[in-house]
């Protein structure tokens, strides 16, 4: 995996089209992280030569990273012979490898005003459903970390929208994750506005908040080319050549509306009067982008998705793929119509697009606790594993 990271900055230092993404407004940031990454100065270099401009994590990103790697059994055997439990251990390892990533990034943080720089974590799966667990959850990461590019990653959820409100409102950075549909998005909008407002109306400082909205984008044509290969069966001849012309285009378009929902309510009054204050837009980060299908262009999630105040998360292939070969032109906000169209012509079919954005987002929360549990499971094994530990 070290090796595909290099590459990725190798190909994208000489071909410059990250510096041209940028031009448009576009971020890059990398989703994916480890201390090797960070401690060989790998990560140092991919921020300084090839322009990539902040990173995101998960507890995927962490299970594989712990599991596969041997820089963390130092530190896990030191927790462990303090009597730490696993819970406590993987926490200490992600403050610890988050930290490392926002000093590497603090610099650049600097230089570029807080409007990119960021570092993400998130609060455990088992908060999403729960208001008060992800406050208390997000109030101890970001004090355990104490680094002023840190991000907190709050899934998306409805009990999300009002700790993403409260959170903001306190002066903490967040990043909302998890975002499958125009409503879930629209919601998180408005509660870091309504957090914003709230800082303002208590007389603090709002122009160094900062927050994203993690909107999920590859994962929505794999369920629905799923459910439209379904209808392949009992369609006639020329409703499959209807249905095979929709394939693919399910997820661009979603995105497409929900960038042009961030338009009209970033150009609102409301923000408006927040923005006389110095108050940032809470920008589209476009999540999920790596190709599922290999029927698909390698980086039609980025190509389709460029444009002002965006940001583009990528693991490390698909920004050594468009560093490659990618088309770097402004297409966030074309084709409206269509976009339109494509999800009426989906509803047409009898896809619910309420069903599959909600079984997304619960896919989602579901596979992050996984993750998070076999971490949890690894560490506790490796605990029980010591002798001292065990009395």
């Amino acid at each position: 995996m070290e090796s595909k990271v290099v590459n990725a900055a190798n190909a994208a230092h000489n071909e410059n089209r990250i510096a041209e993404l940028t031009a448009l407004g576009q971020s890059i940031w990398l989703d994916f992280l480890t201390r090797d990454l960070i401690r060989s100065g790998k990560l140092k270099q991919m921020i300084e030569r090839d322009g990539i401009r902040g990173m995101t994590s998960n507890p995927s990103i962490f299970q594989k990273s712990i599991s596969s790697g041997k820089d963390y059994a130092e530190q896990v055997s030191s927790l462990i012979n303090s009597g730490k439990d696993a819970s406590d251990i993987f926490e200490a390892i992600a403050v610890d490898d988050i930290q490392g990533a926002c000093d590497a990034f603090r610099p650049y943080y600097d230089k570029w005003d807080g409007n990119d720089g960021f570092v993400s974590l998130e609060v455990s799966p088992g908060s999403a459903k729960s208001t008060e667990k992800t406050v208390e959850e997000a109030r101890r990461l970001w004090q355990a970390v104490n680094r002023p590019n840190l991000m907190i990653k709050v899934p998306g959820t409805i009990e999300g929208a009002p700790a993403v409100m409260q959170l903001i409102s306190e002066g903490i950075n967040v990043n909302i994750t998890l975002l499958f549909s125009l409503q879930a998005h629209e919601r998180v909008m408005w509660a870091y506005i309504d957090g914003l407002e709230q800082r303002a109306r208590n007389g603090q400082p709002i122009n160094r908040i900062a927050s994203v909205a993690s909107y999920f984008v590859s994962r929505v044509d794999t369920l629905v080319d799923k459910l439209l290969e379904q209808k392949l069966a009992t369609a006639s001849p020329e409703q499959q050549a209807h249905i095979r012309s929709l394939m693919g285009k399910t997820a661009i378009a979603n995105a497409k509306l929900a960038y042009a929902r961030f338009r009209e309510i970033f150009s609102g009054t409301r923000f408006s009067r927040l923005q006389e204050q110095g108050a940032r837009v809470q920008r589209p980060l476009w999540a999920s982008t790596s190709t599922k299908n290999p029927a698909y262009r390698d980086v039609i999630y980025i190509e389709e998705l460029i444009g002002p105040d965006t940001i583009n998360t990528a693991p490390a292939e698909t920004i050594t793929a468009f560093a490659d070969h990618g088309i770097v032109r402004r297409t966030v906000d074309e084709n409206l119509d269509d976009a339109r169209a494509t999800l009426a012509a989906i509803s047409a079919l009898g896809i619910s697009y309420d069903a599959v954005t909600q079984q997304l987002e619960d896919e989602g929360v579901s596979k992050f606790g996984e993750a998070y549990q076999q971490i949890i499971d690894e560490v506790e094994k490796k605990r029980l594993d010591v002798p001292d530990a065990r009395h």
